[in-house]
């Protein structure tokens, strides 16, 4: 990716020279299927006299005016940037260029549906993608209002941040998509200026996409209209009123809490293909994974998710895009905020009133995984280009910063931290921030000096990890507690944690056994070693959960004997989130190498059928699957292997009609499937032989357990073609992908690496999905050939794929199932004779070193 990066200080720079006004941008929809007509006359004030550039990414610059002065482009477009000299008090830059669609989900993406054969197209702008589509100061202090024109054709929806205005009708033009149409109409839309955001939150969204149409009240009295958008092929399938309840309940939840309007004009929520990310909270004109458009069944996870999901983006539209972050340091505050926000509203002003467990369950896993590797870094990041920022799009990001928020409002209060906030949103409103202007107001709404904490909390790397230490009298009473606190001794620092200690208790209940909370206490731990006056004289419980209700981010590990109760009574855990912190506290365990992978496969098969919470299902099946294949000891590996699908198996035939247990059971059937017996099963499955009461082999499900057959060699290139000749869409295309890349040959896998490696032709999703197939193995012998040519391969596709292709290729050809001695030294080979590769690049390399690492300590821990 060279010539397309910029520096902090390079942006600071610009800052100090440049203010801008406003943008104008026309955009030509209607010239062809690679490129588009982009011209833009972009206002700004300068130091006179001083010397700047604006960012541009296009195969051909026709036309730069500067204050009426044409410049040569030759001369003064290069790489992404077109330099400007001589600056004027007062300047209006006027650009022509025919950019490029991509591919690749960023800029302005193209896509063809294989189902009817019409264009859509959508922008993804964050981080630095704007400037794919015109010329503009790609940094996000640099707000200004926007005003775009499109012209497309005539039948299309057309969507930007601004309610869409009626279509000014151009007359017919031969073959304006590139398709072979003939003659189509085409029409011009010219946009009102958006109020100043940043560039990174624009976008357009143009096709013949399906809408439905509601709108709601504001807070203030407007009203807002509000839209969902997909493509035609999947609008049997959008349920678009569930959307609108959500949305209707997001909005009077923040509305309320945040003590602000909603900032824009309408609320567009548009469901997109081959998309990148879940979502993305271009003000007013929001954009989603299509996957979120269930042509299937999915699990209740997945459905959850999406509400989560929805309310993330809405929280966006307060933080993030009313105000905006100064520079990408503070990328993880918008992001966390958004993370915590949601899940709050989701857990308090919808069905999902378990959110907090999910997010035990899913979120703070990921944030302690990524917290333990060996790029970790501080929630507040230091960003010193734009390559820094791609790279921190992580769980600490994300994850642990809404894990750290958590935990700021247990200590702060709630109702302190929301009035903090609100203050916030009022004092900057259309501005931007730094970390410095919240911790301000939310210092003078809760009495409490933040800088020691900020400085412990979100300026250093790590997770600690708390453990009960205690000692009892005869009878069995506390004589003494104390919460230990340890941490990594590359990352040594102790935290302040506001806790809860649970104290639990197997009772008999209508019959059967409950294993519930008889005592709580919260209490603030600090340093080496905590005491806790409050415990002593209590009774000694069977189980001692710290962290009970999950306020704190840490490892916790539990004494010995509450462990032995955990493990034999887990199901019986009347308390979902208390099961979930369990679970999480096994499964560190296992990751840490401190208990044996197998114990924690005899967990999961013993206790996972009683779990009620889909997505703690979902987690700990996906963690089994790990456990299984990679971390026990490889000469048991086949054996367990065996016996993990043989149970799931069962537990599926023994789950209750249609349930969400039932479902995930047999979808990770599928994925773990590795014995004759068990291909007869899912053979069963697919030709109706045999079958689950109320389960429906839907079109999705079929691909999931015709690809499970092909991984046991026992469904070829023939089936999935006939599978997708019934299912030809764009789903299909993927699926047929991940299973031809299943085939499990060194041939089969040579074949899906060198299609990726050896063209760049395939689309962003259609590589996410070979990747897949690629690590989806039993025998992970037949990756060991392709270990060489993906070490060659690493810095000619960095140098030569966009940053989301490049990193899910790094990521995804990895043959990280084979978890040998030979891999690691491989791969720290690279790493000793690459010391100049981009730090990006040699992060995610490392990344990969670091999961082969972990899975050799597990595995000796099983031997």
């Amino acid at each position: 990716m060279p010539g397309e990066n910029l520096t902090r200080a390079e942006a600071s720079e610009r800052a100090a020279i440049v203010d801008v006004q406003s943008y104008e941008v026309d955009l030509d929809l209607t010239t062809g299927a690679t490129t588009f007509a982009s011209t833009t006359v972009v206002r700004f004030t300068a130091t006179e006299g001083a010397k700047t550039f604006v960012d541009l990414v296009a195969p051909t610059v026709r036309e730069v005016v500067l204050n009426g002065r044409s410049l040569d482009p030759a001369e003064v477009f290069a790489d992404s940037r077109i330099a400007l000299e001589g600056l004027a008090a007062d300047n209006e830059l006027r650009v022509v260029a025919d950019c490029a669609y991509t591919n690749t989900g960023e800029g302005l993406h193209r896509f063809v549906d294989p189902v009817d054969g019409e264009v859509y197209l959508y922008t993804q702008f964050e981080v630095p993608d704007s400037r794919r589509v015109f010329a503009v100061f790609e940094q996000p202090d640099l707000k200004a209002t926007f005003a775009f024109t499109v012209t497309a054709p005539a039948a299309w929806e057309v969507v930007s941040n601004q309610p869409t205005p009626a279509p000014a009708v151009l007359g017919p033009k031969a073959d304006p998509t590139g398709t072979g149409e003939g003659d189509v109409e085409v029409a011009r839309w010219a946009f009102e200026p958006t109020p100043r955001i940043s560039s990174y939150i624009t976008a357009l969204v143009a096709g013949p996409y399906v809408v439905e149409r509601s709108e709601l009240t504001s807070s203030d009295g407007r009203t807002v209209p509000l839209g969902v958008f997909c493509r035609a092929s999947l609008a049997d399938h959008m349920d678009a009123d569930y959307v609108f309840d959500k949305t209707r309940e997001g909005f009077a939840f923040f509305e309320s809490a945040f003590e602000h309007p909603y900032p824009f004009d309408k609320y567009d929520q548009l469901f997109v293909p081959e998309y990148n990310m879940g979502a993305m909270e271009n003000a007013g004109c929001v954009t989603f994974t299509e996957t979120y458009v269930f042509r299937s069944k999915v699990t209740d996870a997945v459905k959850e998710r999406r509400v989560v999901t929805i309310l993330h983006e809405l929280a966006h539209m307060w933080f993030g895009d009313l105000v905006t972050m100064k520079w990408w340091n503070d990328l993880w505050l918008n992001e966390s905020f958004a993370e915590y926000a949601s899940t709050l509203a989701t857990a308090e002003a919808t069905e999902w009133h378990e959110a907090w467990t999910t997010f035990a369950a899913m979120e703070k896993s990921w944030a302690y995984r990524q917290d333990q590797l060996p790029s970790t870094h501080p929630i507040v990041a230091t960003i010193n280009d734009l390559e820094d920022v791609f790279v921190n799009f992580d769980g600490i990001t994300y994850a642990k910063g809404a894990s750290v928020l958590k935990q700021l409002v247990a200590w702060v209060g709630k109702e302190q931290f929301l009035a903090g906030v609100a203050a916030y949103f009022r004092k900057h409103a259309w501005g931007n921030t730094e970390l410095r202007d919240l911790l301000v107001e939310l210092e003078a709404t809760s009495g409490r000096d933040l800088t020691e904490w900020s400085a412990l909390w979100l300026e250093t790397a790590g997770v600690n990890t708390l453990r009960p230490e205690f000692e009892l009298d005869a009878h069995g009473r506390f004589t003494t507690f104390a919460v230990v606190q340890s941490a990594a001794a590359d990352h040594p620092t102790l935290r302040p944690h506001r806790l809860g200690i649970g104290l639990y208790d197997v009772q008999d209940v209508d019959g059967g056994q409950v294993l519930s909370r008889v005592h709580r206490v919260e209490v603030d731990v600090d340093g080496a070693r905590t005491e806790i006056p409050e415990l002593l004289g209590l009774d000694r419980p069977q189980l001692v959960l710290l962290n009970d209700e999950d306020l704190a981010y840490a490892k916790i590990r539990l004494d010995d004997a509450s462990l032995q109760v955990a493990t034999e009574h887990l199901a019986d855990l009347s308390d979902p989130l208390a099961r979930s912190l369990v679970w999480g506290s096994a499964w560190d365990a296992t990751r840490d190498g401190e208990t044996p992978a197998s114990d924690y496969v005899r967990l999961v098969l013993g206790n996972i059928a009683r779990e009620t919470e889909s997505t703690t299902i979902r987690t700990t099946l996906n963690q089994l699957a790990l456990a299984a294949k990679t971390y026990v000891a490889p000469e048991r590996r086949d054996e367990t292997l065996a016996h993990v699908g043989d149970v799931l198996w069962s537990l599926a035939q023994g789950a209750a009609s249609g349930s969400d247990l039932q479902f995930q059971l047999v979808k990770f059937f599928a994925h773990l499937a590795s014995t004759p017996a068990h291909g007869e099963a899912l053979r069963s499955l697919l030709d109706g032989s045999a079958a689950l009461d109320g389960l429906e082999i839907d079109t999705d499900l079929r691909w999931e357990i015709l690809e499970g057959l092909v991984l046991l060699g026992l469904a070829d290139d023939a089936e999935i073609e006939a599978t997708l000749a019934a299912d030809s869409t764009a789903t299909g295309q993927q699926s047929a992908a991940r299973a031809r890349a299943t085939v499990p040959t060194a041939e089969a896998k040579r074949a899906a690496f060198d299609r990726l490696v050896g063209s760049d032709d395939a689309p962003n999703a259609i590589v996410r999905a070979t990747t897949l197939g690629f690590q989806h193995v039993n025998d992970p012998a037949v990756l060991a050939p392709l270990v060489g040519p993906y070490f060659d391969a690493l810095l000619p596709l960095w140098e030569e794929r966009s940053y989301h292709i490049a990193e899910a290729l790094v990521t995804g050809l990895y043959p990280a199932p084979l978890a040998t001695t030979e891999l690691r030294d491989a791969t720290q080979s690279w790493l000793d004779a690459n010391p100049d590769a981009a730090p990006a690049l040699r992060r995610l390399v490392v990344e990969n070193l670091a999961g082969v690492e972990r899975a050799l300590t597990a595995q000796a821990a099983d031997a």
